[in-house]
């Protein structure tokens, strides 16, 4: 299989320190390079390996809590989530594909970065966090982008760092494992790819390093505005690249 080797590596090193800075968005991150020339099929299942690569190393070398009671729901949603995510990943083209993954980025990073001064929701009972499983394990389908809404859901929930980490890095975890099985099932993720898989795995092993120990010596609002700030540059170039043609389809 002919890929961009260079790509999927700068993607992966890319997306491999914001999840070492953050515990996620390595898919986020390495898609907004990856969206550009890898087929989408492909740039999912390489986002999925890496994210779950991150997710693991993250379990080896970072002390998190497991409350099940908390996460149970999340969970519960996630695995119901996943096959909604897998339905509309076969049914999306490259080019729409790319304008969702900007249009993403442009709403979801500046509403993460000015979070903190919106108003707390109250604790909404175990549906809603059900829920937002349910949208976390699809988007993981999509592509490895499980951490997205329930991080921001946690954020918005106002709940304690600790309490927010514990949820969705097990939860990411769990999630990405189930997809990366479904994957490998399915025959989204095969053989022909372990050239690349070792690419991404190789790419992000140092850099994902070197962003948990960066993170050390950020504050919380310096952090926010350097990842937040690239992703949602990265999600503009993406609505710029895609939305001349989606429109130009339309007018055809």
């Amino acid at each position: 299989m002919d890929s961009p080797f260079f790509v999927i590596a700068l993607g992966a090193a890319l997306g491999g320190f914001v999840q070492g800075l953050s515990g996620f968005a390595f898919g986020m991150t390495a898609m907004s390079v990856w969206a550009w020339t890898l087929e989408p099929a492909l740039a999912a299942a390489l986002s999925v390996f890496g994210s779950l690569t991150g997710q693991v190393i993250a379990a080896v070398t970072v002390r998190r809590g497991f409350d099940l009671r908390r996460l149970w729901p999340f969970l519960a949603g996630g695995v119901a989530g996943i096959p909604l995510g897998l339905w509309l990943l076969a049914r999306v083209d490259q080019t729409l594909f790319r304008c969702l993954l900007g249009g993403l980025l442009v709403v979801w990073c500046p509403a993460m970065l000015f979070a903190a001064r919106l108003p707390r929701i109250p604790d909404t009972g175990r549906v809603a966090d059900g829920a937002v499983g349910v949208l976390g394990g699809a988007m993981g389908a999509l592509g490895g982008f499980t951490g997205t809404i329930p991080t921001l859901w946690c954020t918005l929930r106002g709940l304690p760092k600790d309490a927010q980490r514990s949820i969705v890095q097990n939860f990411n975890l769990a999630m990405l494992a189930v997809t990366f099985v479904v994957y490998l099932g399915r025959g989204l993720a095969t053989v022909q790819m372990l050239p690349q898989f070792g690419i991404v795995a190789a790419a992000m092993a140092v850099p994902v390093l070197m962003g948990g120990r960066l993170y050390t010596g950020l504050s919380d609002l310096a952090f926010r505005r350097i990842v937040l700030g690239l992703l949602t540059c990265s999600g503009i170039a993406l609505l710029v690249a895609s939305l001349p043609v989606l429109l130009a389809r339309a007018g055809g």
